[in-house]
């Protein structure tokens, strides 16, 4: 856009020796057009944004009629006035620069003589050259969003093309004011993201699909129709946007919409980010724009957090209906989480507020979600910052793995935590670890190499051990056959069963290979 200041700074205009008298609020105008005239009563035939150059030969002498001339440029919506002296005016009058101050009106005297014919050619080709500039910049616009549409682009490509588009920051964020994706832009993103639920609060556009906020700097477009509208697009803009970049917040709205439309999960958008996010917990969680990103999202970093994990008992039920449980059960409870799908189970971490007891509000967490669909729960210990919030979620993990297969029966649903799988848990924590795996192998290798029949003697002998009858009912086998295979067994290992510690390294063997016997069970 061409403003009143930078056609000052034109060469042709500079050679003339300018000297703005007046008006000073009103130079970052822009400027449509560049009339010459001498008629008085030229306001009428003006447009908005024509800047006029007169040498004031035919200006009236009475200071009222001077102010007449200069209100009816104001309310036409001229732009600025260029008076060139020595033809009329060796000063311009005291009227003239009066009304001029008082509309806000830029009021420039030429003090050199200049060809209005060049002045005005120069303004005007310039005019015409940032026309075709900004036609060019609208193809470029409906080619990019023209693309994006026919390839069935997502967010995160929409949100790409209208940050590189608009060369600022842009945030899509949710009907609650949450963010739910952003691109930084060129600059910090982190000021312009800073509270931003409160602000975004205080920006509204009532029923105008799009308006720019001027005290912070935002162009906001709805997203999607008035009544029907699941979020926003915040572009920023610390002046004044011109129409490009309004067309350019409009088009990523709309194609934004479209996705949503097609989009067959409502939630896939914020289902999408929560998994973003808990993988980058998972994986980078000293990373300060993870942090952000989760504050923005909702998550309140300053929270004690749990991470949990929950596996589906029926096979029917799908993944997707134990998210929007979570998500439903977490919005009624009032705390915050990121749930996401993660390989064949659903992993969540909840931000709990340091007044409330962390344990039970989990409890309640998965009471509610056991209540709707048949699910296992278990959750890692309570951390104190996102940095720790990667353990809480492994320890979640490892005890689900301790678990294995086990139900709870009829039992009311209960969150299984370390402390509730006991030696189990503790296996599951070194999983990994190769001294382990070594241990069970050589442990279990005389019996496997001999006559793998012989572990599950073994299983059984240890589940039953204070009850032979027991053992060998299981085994379907006769008490005299239990008893001969239970000597191989001894010869075999080099040990008596007899031995609690010899027990207890057999039971230790095959729990860290998955086949431990539930004693008891």
């Amino acid at each position: 856009m061409l403003s009143v200041a930078a056609v000052l700074e034109m060469a042709v205009v500079r050679a003339a020796d300018p000297l703005v008298l007046a008006g000073r609020s009103g130079l970052s105008r822009t400027v449509r057009w560049i009339h010459t005239t001498e008629l008085a009563d030229i306001g009428p035939l003006l447009r908005g944004g024509d800047l006029l150059l007169t040498t004031g030969i035919a200006l009236p002498d009475a200071p009222g009629a001077l102010a007449g001339f200069v209100r009816s440029l104001a309310e036409s919506h001229a732009v600025g006035l260029f008076v060139e002296l020595g033809r009329r005016w060796e000063v311009v009058p005291d009227t003239v620069v009066a009304e001029c101050d008082a509309a806000g009106l830029p009021l420039v005297a030429l003090r050199r003589e200049v060809r209005f014919a060049t002045l005005t050619q120069a303004v005007g080709e310039r005019l015409v050259d940032e026309q075709l500039t900004a036609l060019r910049e609208a193809e470029r616009v409906h080619d990019t969003f023209t693309e994006l549409g026919l390839t069935e682009a997502g967010p995160d490509q929409i949100l790409t093309a209208a940050s590189r588009l608009a060369a600022a920051p842009v945030v899509l964020e949710d009907d609650r004011h949450r963010v739910l994706d952003y691109r930084a832009g060129p600059g910090d993103v982190a000021e312009f993201l800073d509270d931003w639920e409160r602000r975004s609060q205080r920006v509204d556009p009532a029923d105008e699909r799009t308006v720019w906020d001027e005290s912070f700097g935002w162009l906001v477009t709805r997203v999607g129709r008035h009544d029907r509208g699941w979020g926003r697009l915040v572009i920023g803009a610390p002046t004044e946007p011109p129409s490009r970049l309004v067309t350019v917040a409009e088009r990523a709205a709309a194609a934004l919409a479209m996705h949503q439309l097609h989009d067959r999960n409502r939630q896939g958008r914020l289902r999408r980010l929560h998994h973003e996010l808990l993988l980058g917990v998972q994986t980078h969680p000293d990373d300060p724009d993870l942090a952000r990103r989760v504050r923005l999202a909702g998550l309140d970093p300053a929270g004690t957090l749990v991470g949990s994990v929950l596996r589906l008992h029926a096979p029917t039920a799908r993944l997707d209906e134990l998210v929007a449980a979570y998500l439903s059960a977490a919005e009624r409870h009032r705390l915050p989480a990121l749930v996401a799908v993660v390989g064949s189970d659903v992993r969540a971490l909840v931000s709990v507020p340091r007044r409330r007891d962390p344990v039970a509000c989990v409890d309640e967490l998965a009471a509610t979600v056991a209540a709707r669909l048949p699910v296992t729960v278990t959750a890692g210990s309570p951390v104190a910052s996102l940095t720790a919030a990667d353990r809480s979620l492994r320890e979640a993990g490892h005890v689900l793995e301790a678990l294995g297969g086990r139900r709870d029966g009829d039992a009311p649903p209960r969150v299984q935590r370390l402390e509730d799988v006991h030696l189990r848990g503790f296996l599951a924590l070194l999983a990994g670890d190769e001294r382990l795996r070594d241990f069970a192998t050589r442990e279990l290798a005389p019996l496997r190499d001999a006559d793998p029949a012989l572990l599950a003697t073994l299983r059984v002998l240890l589940r039953h051990w204070g009850s032979k009858s027991a053992a060998a009912a299981e085994l379907s086998l006769s008490r005299p056959a239990l008893y001969d295979r239970l000597h191989r067994i001894e010869r075999l290992l080099g040990a008596p069963l007899d031995d609690a510690e010899v027990r207890t390294s057999l039971h230790v063997a095959l729990m860290a290979e998955g086949e431990g016997p539930v004693v008891g069970g």
